[in-house]
């Protein structure tokens, strides 16, 4: 049993480490393009590549109904039963409604570009290039499909190698581009972006299962359950997305748009970096959960195990930006954004619980609970709304770190009592006190920093790099 779970987590740290690698290429070279845009086509070309990439955003999350999400399940199972004809005949109805989905999602995009044209520009000049977006769209739909097979099936390292290739590809295209077309450049380059992604997906995809001989009829009725689980994992999607529009608008109203730009520099400093180590780990923790689905003792193990392992990988990256604090927001902003390192402090700190309600809430995903999935993350979607709200009124910009905490500790509970009393699972004695010993190192260090204690914050953080990076020798050393 130890072996299993040594083994375990070598996996989940080797996967981390390779999707951290493949996240870190796509910010850099999200980074180079926009840095390219700004140099070559100014504020009006940051624009139109901003509400060119919306609407693609919008659209793909409207008609694609998360399949890239909710598929995984079904292939992983599939997997567990190790039946081939039944994998080939999951993978080929996976890629199927991906079509599907995607064809829809191009008519839609050409069938209301003169409306999407005139919302987004308030004119009539940009419907072919919303015309265009519509290949966007499509290829897009058809990548996903394959991510979905790729993760399903556990081929992470093929996964990563096709989103690496598709991303460096799309910026070399985009790049002469940019210099030669300028403005015009701005479609064209997020087409190549998605054909770039779709050509290493198709390409590399998997050859192992051989297309099934299925009917159409068969597909929809096969793949009826994952587009369900998908249907309302989108309007949950939706839900959060509104919820953080009207309390945008609602700050925009009460303080004023440079309140709103500082509030979107701290969020996105907590939240979207972060995410980025979350989206790692999810690689390879969705599609084992979803393979011990039905099984409550696989499942309490995978989950406790996961949220140890988070902990101990959350710990000193929290530790050393809250120390750092001052110096990420001017390297990365400027001096004139220093009143949000409270904010963000404390939001790191709820980083934390954020990533314990991450692991929990996974779950549901592998169970296909859709309608848990939608109330779950519609309570939270109207806690965060009036957590922000009230906390904003009472204390400002660092009110909105204490909303952050409090959100997340709101549905931290909320998924628990999912998970234990509608799931009837517990969590190990030895996650729940690796939980409050990095609870409480992240609150001292928020306190040190606060204080202007820095040199005890420096070696509180060194004490922790230290007492993590030995976790991962001894991990790594038990067979």
């Amino acid at each position: 049993m130890a072996t299993d779970s040594s083994n375990i987590s070598q996996r989940i740290m080797k996967a981390m480490g390779l999707f951290g690698g493949v996240q870190a290429v796509g910010v850099i070279c999200s980074i180079v393009r926009t840095k390219l845009v700004a140099l070559w086509m100014g504020d009006v070309g940051m624009g139109l590549f901003g509400l060119f990439n919306q609407a693609l955003e919008m659209i793909n999350t409207g008609t694609n109904l998360s399949i890239r999400q909710s598929s995984v399940r079904d292939v992983s199972q599939a997997v567990q039963l190790n039946d081939d004809k039944l994998i080939a005949r999951i993978i080929t109805v996976v890629r199927r409604w991906s079509l599907w989905l995607g064809l829809a999602g191009a008519l839609l995009t050409m069938a209301f570009a003169p409306l999407l044209s005139e919302v987004t520009f308030g004119d009539s000049a940009h419907i072919w290039g919303f015309v265009a977006l519509s290949a966007a769209v499509l290829l897009m739909a058809v990548t996903n499909g394959e991510y979905a097979v790729f993760q399903g099936l556990a081929k992470l390292r093929r996964l990563a190698r096709v989103t690496m290739f598709g991303t460096l590809s799309g910026l070399a295209i985009s790049i002469p581009l940019f210099y030669f077309f300028r403005l015009d450049s701005v479609v064209p380059s997020i087409v190549a972006y998605a054909a770039s992604a779709a050509f290493f997906a198709l390409v590399l995809k998997n050859k192992e299962y051989p297309p099934a001989r299925i009917s159409n009829k068969e597909t929809a009725a096969v793949g009826k359950d994952f587009v369900k689980l998908g249907v309302y994992m989108t309007i949950g999607n939706f839900v959060t997305m509104l919820a953080a529009y009207v309390f945008n608008a609602w700050l925009n109203l009460h303080a004023g748009t440079g309140e709103v730009g500082l509030y979107q520099a701290g969020y996105t400093l907590v939240n979207k970096y972060v995410g980025l180590v979350l989206a790692a780990l999810g690689m390879e923790y969705y599609p084992r959960l979803a393979r011990v689905a039905h099984s409550k003792m696989r499942l309490r193990a995978f989950v406790s195990q996961e949220i140890n392992i988070s902990m101990m990988v959350m710990m000193p990256i929290v530790a050393i930006f809250i120390l750092l604090r001052t110096q990420v927001v001017d390297l990365l902003y400027t001096e004139d954004f220093r009143v949000i390192v409270t904010f963000i402090s404390l939001g790191m700190a709820g980083t934390v619980l954020r990533t314990v309600s991450w692991c929990i809430a996974f779950v549901i995903l592998a169970k296909g609970a859709g309608k848990v999935y939608l109330l779950t993350e519609t309570l939270s979607a109207i806690t965060g709304l009036a957590l922000n709200i009230v906390c904003y009124m009472q204390w400002g910009l660092t009110g909105l770190g204490v909303s952050y905490v409090l959100w997340y500790g709101v549905y931290t509970v909320i998924v628990s009592v999912v998970y234990c009393k509608h799931f009837g699972l517990t969590l190990t004695r030895g996650c729940l006190l690796s939980l409050v010993g990095t609870l409480t190192t992240s609150a001292a260090m928020v306190v040190l920093m606060e204080q202007g204690w820095w040199i005890a914050a420096a070696v509180l953080t060194l004490v922790i790099a230290c007492v993590a990076v030995l976790a991962v020798r001894h991990m790594w050393k038990r067979r």
